[in-house]
């Protein structure tokens, strides 16, 4: 004896439990008429269907829909990513917090979750050669990747990694280009 086929079983439950929780639409657009609504309500004809052998239903893909969900579960590694890099670096709790729109306690749990210890008070300001040194590199990287000085994600970027090529803590590098940058000396 065939087995049925798992398409028409699930196609099945998911039009019944639509009927149940009143969503009409949802069954119409998976293609039953107001007929095949009305067969749902006799048990041995809904059998009949998620018993079938041959498949009497089709997926269909909505690529545009695919792609997109996709794009943001790609978006959502990429942004944990960033969040637990600036961590790491020594970036602040305001940082995360304005460009990912974290609240104190996800931050102290992400902290936590990367077995970061707990800071207590602000970083040391840089010195004078770490500031000259901070300078050379800020300069030299905006302008081989072009840096858009408006961009704060791109100037994130680029915080970054001078943070993380010169064992400096993110907050100060950051607090210390934001000030170059909001004195036109970017």
């Amino acid at each position: 004896m065939s087995a049925s086929h798992p398409l028409n079983q699930a196609v099945i439950a998911q039009a019944l439990f639509d009927l149940r929780n009143g969503q009409l639409r949802r069954c119409k657009a998976m293609g039953f008429a107001e007929d095949d609504l009305d067969a749902l309500k006799h048990p041995a004809l809904v059998s009949v269907l998620a018993n079938a052998t041959v498949s009497w239903c089709t997926v269909s893909i909505n690529r545009d829909v695919l792609l997109r969900l996709l794009k943001q579960g790609q978006d959502v590694e990429k942004e944990i990513a960033t969040v637990d890099r600036m961590l790491r670096l020594g970036g602040s709790t305001e940082m995360v917090s304005r460009f990912y729109g974290l609240t104190h306690q996800e931050v102290a749990l992400r902290r936590e979750i990367l077995g970061l210890p707990k800071r207590k008070g602000r970083h040391p300001v840089l010195d004078e050669q770490q500031d000259t040194e901070l300078w050379k590199q800020w300069k030299s990287l905006t302008t081989t990747r072009g840096v858009e000085l408006d961009d704060d994600a791109s100037v994130l970027d680029t915080a970054m990694d001078l943070a993380e090529s010169m064992s400096l803590p993110l907050s100060v590098v950051w607090a210390t280009i934001k000030t170059w940058v909001d004195q036109g000396l970017g």
